[in-house]
């Protein structure tokens, strides 16, 4: 594709009163690398994935949002649901490197550091999460599942090795995945409505994980030493 010099043909044919044709200067656009105009292809998917089931995007509709050909997303991609997926794990891998816990504190303190970031993707990219949890194309259902499922494999493992676990019991397993699934959920009606204030709705899901804990500490010795770690444990730093 060629790309726009940013001058119509009538400013090249008729230059500015007083100006000396043979020094007027051209503006170009920066020519992007390949990963670049990449990732500007993926932005704009991920733009439009996040506001439309997945079945009412086009190529082309790609293309026009990124302001690129359709040949030029076919040459990156090869195929809506290649692009689709591409934009899913670029969503993906954000989320999960902003959930990166900080080094120091109380392990809940850390967890609260960790939600906050998780959140701030939610606000500042809604529609790459929007888009990694509405669902996919009918013929790539399996692969975006494995996707968002990895996602949340890699979120609850991360907060379970705040607590010092790395091989859970299965109610502890199933406890962590369920938190993490009404965080997805609480999420997505923040952004709906964003009727709570964020700090509030990060606080209350801290709590919620704690009485999720409380309740399974009952059944589960390992799940009473986490929670008798996570709220009286001070890391160094």
């Amino acid at each position: 594709m060629v790309e726009s010099a940013g001058v119509t043909a009538v400013d090249r044919a008729h230059p500015a009163d007083g100006e000396d044709q043979s020094t007027r200067r051209t503006p170009t656009r920066r020519r992007l690398t390949v990963d670049e105009r990449r990732e500007e292809l993926i932005a704009a998917a991920l733009e439009l994935f996040g506001s439309h089931a997945g079945d009412e995007i086009s190529i082309d509709d790609v293309a026009e949002r990124a302001g690129a050909s359709r040949a030029l997303v076919y040459h990156y991609f090869g195929s809506k649901q290649e692009l689709y997926l591409a934009a899913l794990r670029s969503a993906a891998q954000q989320l999960t490197d902003l959930f990166t816990p900080p080094e120091t504190g109380k392990p809940l303190d850390r967890l609260s550091t960790s939600l906050s970031h998780y959140f701030d993707f939610v606000e500042r990219h809604e529609a790459g999460f929007v888009a990694l949890l509405r669902g996919a194309p009918a013929n790539r259902t399996d692969e975006v599942s494995q996707v968002v499922d990895e996602v949340r494999r890699l979120l609850t493992n991360r907060v379970l090795q705040e607590f010092g676990v790395t091989t859970p019991q299965p109610i502890l397993r199933i406890t962590m995945r369920a938190w993490i699934s009404a965080v997805e959920t609480a999420g997505l009606d923040w952004l709906e409505s964003k009727d709570l204030p964020r700090k509030d709705l990060e606080s209350l899901l801290v709590d919620h994980l704690v009485a999720l804990l409380q309740t399974t500490a009952r059944r589960d010795p390992q799940t009473a030493h986490l929670l008798k770690t996570a709220t009286t444990l001070q890391t160094t730093p």
